[in-house]
């Protein structure tokens, strides 16, 4: 057993091979709950303007990139699907937050976006991203080199 930063190699095995499990779970979970607002929430944001993309589109896209990062974090469980989850998470979050407090115009196809209001559904769905995206971090800095 070789010494690395006061720590057994054996040691630091274990304590990966306990995390690592634990935390692609949790990360999962919290992609799925995020998903799972944004699939039901869509139908309402659904007002399509002339020749562009509606809101709601907006969060099926999210909804089924959020699917993906939690399938690909918990079947593979490296650090690529680590930062994949983490950076599904924090867009989304992102795009929660600046939409909350900033009025977005209109882009190309893209509605303009402004909702300042918290209502529970928006809240979970930002309390989920940002756990995910914390838990995705500390899983891709556990996670063994």
């Amino acid at each position: 057993m070789s010494r690395a930063g006061g720590r057994t190699r054996a040691g630091a095995d274990v304590q990966h091979g306990a995390l690592a499990p634990v935390l692609r779970g949790l990360v999962a979970v919290a992609l799925v709950v995020t998903a799972v607002v944004h699939l039901q929430l869509a139908p309402g944001y659904q007002q399509v303007p002339h020749d562009g993309i509606g809101q709601g589109t907006l969060f099926q896209v999210q909804a089924v990139a959020s699917l993906a990062a939690a399938l690909y974090v918990l079947v593979r469980g490296t650090r690529s699907a680590f930062l994949v989850a983490a950076v599904t998470a924090l867009a989304a979050l992102a795009a929660v937050v600046t939409t909350s407090y900033v009025p977005l115009p209109a882009i190309g196809p893209l509605p303009s976006m402004y909702e300042p209001v918290w209502y529970p559904a928006k809240t979970l769905s930002a309390v989920a991203e940002a756990m995910a995206a914390v838990l995705a971090v500390v899983g891709r800095a556990a996670h063994r080199r």
